[in-house]
């Protein structure tokens, strides 16, 4: 194979393989979209845990 021939072919595979991605490509979001997201995650995990580890105990209220 030529040197030219084999030149152009990966000229036209590389091309291709760089189009292939941009199909499929998500729209950006902003940095603060993305870590109010984040936050809202955290929150909603930490109040899954149950809000009786949260609340204080009776007991160490008024010991006895």
């Amino acid at each position: 194979m030529h040197a030219d021939v084999h030149h152009l072919l990966h000229t036209v595979t590389t091309t291709e393989l760089h189009a292939k991605p941009a199909e499929f490509r998500l729209p950006r979001t902003s940095l603060r979209t993305r870590v109010g997201w984040a936050m809202v995650e955290v929150g909603l995990r930490l109040t899954a845990q149950g809000r009786d580890a949260a609340a204080p105990r009776p007991a160490a209220l008024h010991p006895a």
